[in-house]
């Protein structure tokens, strides 16, 4: 049976997840407590903390802040300036390949490289969201009417893809084949990268605040419904076509929160109620892994292994749920 190991933290839980076997646990109140044998906190930022992505390598954390700051904070507690943009407010962050950070203000997105180099992409609109390709440098940036695809490490000409409307966050498949961003209305949208066709997905309730892609970016499960759900993206078309699974559908209360499996075609699944669920896909079996709580599950993470999930909500609740013995 899962057990839940509830942690204290001091506010709303921006992100939680797993530096390879730590856990960690960033909120709105500027604090990161990483848990494992022990506690360690830190507390990087002047003011609040806005976003939260850990290094791609496992090595540390890297946030930002309303104070302008970017920091890289590693499992020990210590922390180290990366960037500064002094009177921004940077609320939105990525990590990608040998140590690169990408950051965003308003209509202007910044990589810095691990190698201290930083470049600058402006755009005519606001910046929705940032993503870095899963192989090599480049980063997708979200935006009104579309998306735009840069070379970040090297000089090459951006590429655009439109779609009326605002863009919002924005996720590469694993395979690297479809770049898919969710928009300001109740919808997805996507496109195919070999020839930018475009894909819709619509029909949810609410805005869609999460997605996680399967193991091997099968499906992609999303939030925003009173189920999870998850758009098969096997075959030549994507979900074009073809009908997503829903997956631990509930009357009283809509996904805010989702995380697939790294091993396994189950997923985990956060209400608003702050309730957790985890889900088979081939059958739709369900798991309680927790009962409902005070506020939204804002954020799920499993470990590499599979074996625990880290949960965080609005209302400075966070622990951590074991799936085995």
């Amino acid at each position: 049976m899962p057990t839940v190991a509830p942690l204290d933290v001091d506010g709303f839980v921006v992100r939680a997840g797993f530096l390879n076997d730590l856990a960690y646990f960033a909120t709105g109140e500027g604090e990161i407590l990483f848990s494992g044998s022990g506690e360690t906190k830190a507390r990087p930022h002047k003011a609040g903390l806005l976003a939260a992505e850990p290094l791609r390598d496992g090595s540390g954390l890297v946030t930002s802040g309303d104070d302008g700051c970017i920091y890289l904070t590693a499992a020990d507690g210590t922390s180290s300036l990366v960037a500064e943009r002094p009177r921004k407010w940077i609320d939105l962050i990525a990590t990608g390949p040998s140590g690169a950070v990408a950051f965003a203000s308003g209509r202007t997105a910044w990589v810095r490289l691990g190698d201290g180099r930083e470049k600058e992409f402006a755009h005519d609109r606001a910046v929705g969201g940032l993503a870095f390709a899963p192989k090599g440098v480049r980063l997708a940036v979200s935006r009104y009417d579309g998306a735009t695809l840069w070379w970040a490490g090297s000089d090459g000409a951006p590429v655009d893809f439109s779609w009326s409307g605002a863009h919002l966050g924005i996720s590469f498949s694993p395979d690297g084949k479809y770049l898919v961003t969710a928009m300001q209305e109740n919808a997805l949208h996507g496109w195919r990268l070999s020839d930018s066709q475009d894909m819709r997905m619509t029909g949810y309730p609410a805005k869609v605040k999460s997605f996680s892609w399967s193991l091997r970016g099968k499906y992609l499960a999303t939030s925003g419904a009173n189920a999870a759900i998850l758009w098969p993206f096997f075959g030549k078309t994507g979900p074009m076509g073809q009908n997503p699974l829903q997956l631990g559908t509930r009357s009283d209360s809509l996904v805010s929160s989702v995380a697939c499996h790294p091993k396994e075609e189950v997923v985990a699944v956060g209400y608003q109620d702050g309730m957790i669920l985890m889900c088979r896909f081939a059958d739709n079996a369900e798991v309680s892994l927790r009962r409902p709580g005070n506020g939204p599950v804002t954020t799920l993470e499993w470990d590499a292994a599979g074996d625990r999930l880290v949960f965080g909500t609005e209302a400075a609740e966070a622990g951590l749920v074991s799936i085995k013995d």
